[in-house]
């Protein structure tokens, strides 16, 4: 009797973001309708803002563009993006990163999917509330062993440096693994407690694995420049500290599906050839577009001008979800999230799977705390302690972010 495709191929859940999609668009919702306001989307507006570079509008596409590219990334993007660290974090440093320090991946997940496949049998410590992906990553590679680090609202969602050296050391952790700044909170490990967390990884030996997609949504107070854990690397060949980042979310392209890792050059080495079987590497002309966006002047440009709009969009989302009654355990100091607490407001909207199917009836998308809950293998049962909690991303333009608060402001008080 022959097997249906049910035998075969395992059902894998929808994670963050395409899990909310997938509900509101059983209540009518569709992509980019001007109707709805999507505040669960984990994305920048991509369009024209204020006192950015013009948007990047053409495509020059050579012969040889129709070639297979190199796995590890075109040369003249992995210098230019080699260069590009070297300039913001580098200067004056003895140790500077070079070309052998740079693969380019075709997006994020990309990037993350060949660092999981390089690791060996390692302990590697994960937080949470986190990036939804995690969870898949750290269960599709049997080799990884996962290891819970809760950060409680109690304390800011932070730990402290002497409290993650003492779990690296009691769970024998050989790596850690973070988005920094932090999606969903808003949390920046910055300055100081950058460096402390660099110079534990080099005195521990436990790899930094660190996803620094929002470095450049920098608010914090007397902010000039992103962040980045480059700056904080004594030698960039010895120093255990892998970067992930790209033109996603910092510079606005996130349909051009470019990233890259910078990292010590034998990871590197070790993550062309997982690239090589997992995805082959990225588009070729796509690298070449990505050359002119990381221009220092257009890059330092629209760097500028994302913390300038984004700090004010931050300030209007914290303000005007307070009203309502949202608390915010931490300061969302970075990314275009804010994570909220919402458990003082009346049923059924005191949890995030309520809010979100109450808010679709107001066309308006918001991300459950709970899928933030980053749990490989559903090691953890029962209720999440993350389900009071909603993200609202204020990635959209400034008028559909007001817009979907204004609809959020009037479903609560319709539910008192």
């Amino acid at each position: 009797m022959p097997h249906s495709p049910e035998d075969v191929f395992r059902r894998l859940p929808y994670m963050g973001v395409i899990r909310v999609n997938v509900e509101a668009m059983k209540v009518g919702y569709e992509l980019g309708h001007p109707d709805w306001a999507n505040l669960g989307q984990g994305q920048p507006e991509f369009g024209p803002i204020r006192g950015a570079p013009a948007r990047h509008a053409g495509l020059q596409i050579a012969i040889d563009d129709h070639a297979y590219g190199p796995v590890e990334g075109l040369p003249e993007l992995r210098e230019t993006i080699a260069a590009h660290y070297n300039r913001l974090y580098r200067n004056g440093k003895a140790s500077q990163y070079t070309i052998e320090n740079v693969a380019v991946a075709p997006g994020g997940r990309a990037a993350l999917t060949r660092i999981g496949a390089t690791l060996g049998d390692v302990r590697l410590g994960y937080f949470t509330p986190d990036y939804t992906a995690y969870e898949d990553l750290l269960t599709t590679f049997p080799r990884i062993d996962p290891v819970w680090i809760q950060l409680s609202p109690a304390d800011g969602f932070r730990i402290s440096i002497a409290d993650l050296e003492s779990r690296v050391r009691q769970d024998g952790l050989r790596a850690l693994l973070i988005s920094n700044p932090c999606n969903p909170t808003g949390v920046a490990i910055a300055g100081d407690d950058l460096a402390a967390w660099v110079e534990m990884a080099r005195r521990t030996r436990c790899a930094l694995l660190l996803d620094e997609f929002y470095s450049h949504f920098n608010y914090l107070p007397g902010a000039t420049g992103p962040i980045s854990a480059a700056e904080f690397i004594d030698d960039v060949d010895e120093d255990p500290v892998v970067i992930v980042d790209g033109l996603t979310k910092s510079f606005r392209y996130p349909g051009w599906r470019v990233g890259w890792v910078v990292a010590p050059r034998e990871v590197i080495v070790s993550l062309t050839a997982a690239g090589s079987f997992l995805d082959g590497g990225p588009s070729r002309p796509i690298q070449r577009a990505a050359i002119d966006v990381l221009e220092p002047g257009r890059a330092d440009q629209e760097t500028d001008a994302v913390r300038d709009v984004f700090a004010e969009k931050n300030r209007i989302a914290v303000e005007r979800l307070a009203a309502i009654g949202v608390r915010f355990p931490a300061a969302p100091v970075s990314t275009f999230y804010v994570f909220g607490d919402i458990a003082s407001l009346p049923p059924p909207i005191n949890t995030g799977q309520g809010f979100m199917r109450r808010a679709f009836e107001h066309k308006v998308l918001t991300v459950p705390g709970e899928y933030f809950d980053v749990n490989p293998h559903r090691a953890r049962t029962g209720d999440s302690p993350l389900e009071p909690f909603v993200r609202f991303s204020f990635g959209p333009p400034r008028d559909v972010l007001e817009s979907g608060l204004d609809r959020l402001a009037e479903m609560v008080r319709s539910a008192t």
